[in-house]
């Protein structure tokens, strides 16, 4: 006696396409070809987006690359450059309008960022260890400045020193710097602060410390990082702001900023090019150097002066 086992295997294999099914031991066929394509559709690269990333890239950075490139012409010429000098940096040397705005925007850099340290470091830590309602409605409060358009708060600024009768000049920028920059100071430091544990500085007052002392001894130099990195990002904004210094600055001297606005309106010299050239180069170096902090520190993440952590 005999028997005639028939046992159909089919199994058809795509070739080229990656598509077809499979049998398995059950004899369920499964299709292989469809999860392959949704692999290949996943690490397909958004061509679109990367056109519109490149686009939005050069709009932003191709005037600022004409600026430099033309600071170095040979020639008095913004359409036309012929050969490479340094022509325009020595001009800028012998300039000595120039010179000065340069000096005043650095002195009112320099006080905006000290006064606004002190102010911000002694906010931030009042709205962190306040308890009450007042302590939460005055850190809304101080996110306000930071929504505000700064044109805003410049023609206030200007209204607020000619109603109480104070002359624009030096100081009237300085001042306005100072109140503009605290809230940065206390962004930056806030959640710092918070991240703090309470029982360190407790534990110090425990030893013998005053309160001033285990505030000078513990708290601050645990807070030193935040506190260097939040120097140089307000100098930087201080020596690079243009609309706030407008409308509280005086006759003269004026920050650099305003003095190459009122140069341009009767023309773009090619010695503004040189000045412009070595704002940006010390623009991004103050921010290289504040997101390097940190880690000078130990701390990961050059971003963790934008969160405090």
């Amino acid at each position: 006696m005999s028997t005639d086992t028939d046992t159909d295997t089919d199994t058809d294999t795509g070739t080229g396409s990656g598509t077809g099914t499979a049998t398995d031991d059950t004899g369920t066929r499964t299709r292989t070809g469809a999860p392959r394509r949704r692999r290949r559709g996943a690490e397909r690269r958004p061509r679109f987006a990367i056109a519109v990333t490149a686009v939005f890239f050069a709009l932003l950075y191709l005037p600022v690359g004409v600026v430099v490139l033309f600071s170095f012409n040979s020639q008095k010429s913004l359409t036309v450059l012929d050969g490479v000098s340094l022509r325009w940096y020595e001009a800028l040397l012998h300039d000595e309008v120039l010179l000065d705005s340069l000096g005043m925007s650095l002195r009112v850099s320099l006080v905006a960022m000290a006064g606004s340290l002190v102010l911000g470091v002694a906010l931030a830590l009042g709205l962190v260890r306040s308890r009450s309602r007042l302590g939460s409605f005055a850190g809304l409060i101080m996110l306000v400045p930071l929504i505000t358009p700064e044109i805003v708060t410049g023609v206030a600024a200007m209204l607020l020193f000619k109603g109480l009768g104070i002359t624009l000049s030096t100081t009237t920028v300085m001042l306005a710097e100072i109140t503009f920059s605290i809230s940065y100071v206390t962004v930056i430091l806030r959640s710092r602060i918070a991240a703090l544990n309470p029982e360190v500085e407790e534990a110090a007052m425990d030893l013998g410390a005053t309160r001033g002392q285990a505030l000078r001894l513990v708290t601050l130099p645990a807070l030193l990082p935040s506190i260097l990195a939040s120097a140089v990002l307000i100098f930087a904004l201080v020596f690079d702001d243009f609309v706030l210094a407008y409308f509280t600055t005086g006759v003269d001297p004026q920050p650099l900023s305003v003095r190459i606005y009122s140069a341009i309106r009767f023309g773009v010299q090619p010695t503004i090019n040189a000045v412009g050239t070595l704002m940006l180069v010390g623009s991004i170096g103050l921010i290289v150097l504040a997101l390097a902090i940190p880690r000078l520190f130990g701390r990961k993440g050059g971003l963790d002066l934008l969160s405090g952590k």
